[in-house]
């Protein structure tokens, strides 16, 4: 607290100035002059009731450093979001990802058809972060993917500690704000094909806490930090880092302007106008969460329900003076809005289709990670306190509810897929015998809608298997989306493959003389003329001589 300051109006009363330097928030709160005579006793109380309240949060400020117990805390957390969440490090999109290390690491593997992944590869520092881990801790690729998602999911939690502590003043909430975004990692974000984290390394994990993190240090006003943690975030995932860098921006420009006067800064880059190619129509189509005109009516839900929730914590946040979730709140309603129409915008028109793959509604990831971060929050402040058995209330049956989800979605599959254990999963069984018992420049062919068959949990052949394959349309299709120029040639391919349940010899036989395929694999019974050195009761592995 500065010094009081007086001043003479000429009569016999004076009036009393005093400055707080902090009101809670990091700025300073102005107490106007007030005559001696008026009301001291009244001044003095208020006086001394901010006082103690400066001197508490201080107090708090200081307590909210990471120390040893609170590094405790979000290891455990992270070990409990592990063993809810589960871990497939093949499945989904680590199918995409993936050969790009493996490909840095043996640089004879996948000889053919290697811009399928490499498409995505060459703009990330992804596949060199990890294999550079790899050459030098010398551990086995699986290892240390399984490492790295820990790290992921570590730093999640860690970002979001600190931007809780910058949000609550209670130790409770922000206790109950890190665990809410742990318990609900593997949350769907509406219609846009995401989750709050994956189950297995990609560069959306490696990154989720590059936003959250910059937004503590923007709130902190440290932005040569923000713009570092942003600048790292953009070298491993350019179009997540995107959005963290706009609401960033957008939260600095709203906690200066008025939030209209803000609402120009937060731009999506409208390049890629050519038109798109027939070839590229036909793949784009097939990913319906590309265009939010045709998401379905609980996916429309899923984006305006989280606005909406985020204006009424807003308020609520300004009533209890709690400054900046109120700011992040306000500037997360804007964020998105502006996203929305811009969603809408280059989905509508077909002209507009390339830019599609933008993706301006992935925005939404940022805003549900911040919606279950001041969800939590307000809960431990408001209604689990220090009650042990809400907090049981709360979160036992949200786990269980969890886990039961991603039992569902990978019913072939151990919950966690520990490195260098054995998998039960019979086509894994299959991709891994490939690995070790066939040339490294084989080429093969499957189904190409493998990865929905029943059982393969969306497990990815390259990934495992480590030998090139003709193209999906299921992880390839993904990589046209994003890259047009792709699309006749994955068109091509995939056509070749169709009716491939009906395949005899003679349509392998043109496979292999068309494209080189000199293996297959095959659902259970498969062909019956071909060799088939593998098979388990799914599927089976056979060569074409």
């Amino acid at each position: 607290m500065n010094q009081n300051s007086s001043l003479d109006d000429g009569t016999d009363r004076h009036y009393v100035g005093v400055d707080l330097i902090d009101n809670g928030q990091g700025h300073t709160q102005k107490w106007g002059w007030r005559r001696h005579g008026d009301t001291d006793f009244t001044m003095l109380l208020s006086i001394g009731a901010q006082v103690t309240r400066v001197a508490r949060i201080r107090k708090t400020k200081r307590r909210f450093k990471l120390r040893r117990k609170d590094f405790l805390f979000l290891v455990l957390l992270t070990a409990g979001a592990l063993f809810v969440h589960g871990y497939h490090p093949w499945a989904e999109d680590g199918a995409l990802y993936i050969p790009g290390v493996e490909k840095l690491l043996n640089q004879r593997l996948f000889p053919f058809n290697a811009q399928f992944f490499e498409s995505h590869a060459h703009l990330t520092l992804f596949p060199d972060l990890i294999a550079g881990s790899v050459r030098i801790s010398h551990l086995p690729l699986p290892y240390a993917l399984f490492l790295w998602n820990l790290l992921s999911i570590f730093l999640l939690l860690f970002a979001c500690w600190e931007l809780a502590g910058k949000c609550f003043s209670r130790s409770a909430s922000r206790y109950a704000a890190v665990a809410m975004v742990a318990a609900l990692m593997t949350l769907p974000v509406a219609g846009t094909a995401l989750y709050i984290l994956d189950q297995y390394l990609n560069p959306r994990n490696l990154t989720a806490f590059v936003g959250i993190l910059a937004i503590a240090k923007v709130l902190d006003r440290k932005y040569v930090m923000a713009a570092l943690l942003l600048l790292f975030g953009a070298a491993i995932h350019p179009l997540m880092s995107a959005f963290a860098m706009s609401l960033c921006f957008l939260l600095f420009c709203v906690e200066r302007f008025e939030s209209h006067r803000a609402l120009g800064v937060c731009l999506l880059p409208f390049g890629f106008l050519d038109p798109p190619s027939a070839a590229y129509h036909q793949v784009a189509a097939t990913h319906t969460y590309f265009y939010p005109m045709q998401w379905r009516w609980y996916e429309w839900l899923g984006a305006i329900g989280p606005v909406v929730i985020l204006w009424w914590f807003s308020r609520i946040a300004r009533c209890k003076q709690m400054r900046n979730m109120a700011l992040v709140s306000r500037t997360l309603v804007l964020y998105q809005t502006i996203f929305v129409i811009a969603a809408v915008a280059v989905s509508a028109p077909a002209r507009f289709e390339s830019l599609a793959r933008l993706q301006p509604m992935r925005s939404l990831h940022l805003v549900y990670i911040l919606l279950a971060l001041f969800s939590g929050g307000l809960l431990g402040e408001y209604v689990l306190e220090d009650r042990w058995w809400r907090w049981m209330a709360l979160f036992l049956p949200l786990c269980a509810g969890m886990f039961h989800a991603q039992r569902v979605l990978f019913p072939a599959s151990a919950h966690i897929e520990w490195p260098g254990a054995m998998s039960r999963n019979p086509w894994v069984q299959a991709f891994e015998w490939v690995r070790d018992n066939t040339p490294a420049d084989a080429i093969f062919a499957l189904d190409p809608y493998y990865m929905n068959a029943a059982g393969a949990d969306e497990n990815g052949f390259r990934a495992i298997a480590q030998r090139s394959m003709l193209a999906d349309a299921v992880t390839d299709s993904g990589a046209v989306t994003m890259f047009p120029p792709m699309a006749e040639e994955w068109l091509e391919q995939v056509r070749a493959q169709n009716d491939w349940p009906r395949f005899q010899v003679q349509d392998f036989r043109r496979l292999q003389a068309k494209y080189g395929v000199n293996w297959v694999v095959l659902q259970q019974p498969g062909v019956m003329d071909l060799p088939c050195p593998y098979q388990n009761q799914t599927v089976k592995v056979c060569r074409l001589d």
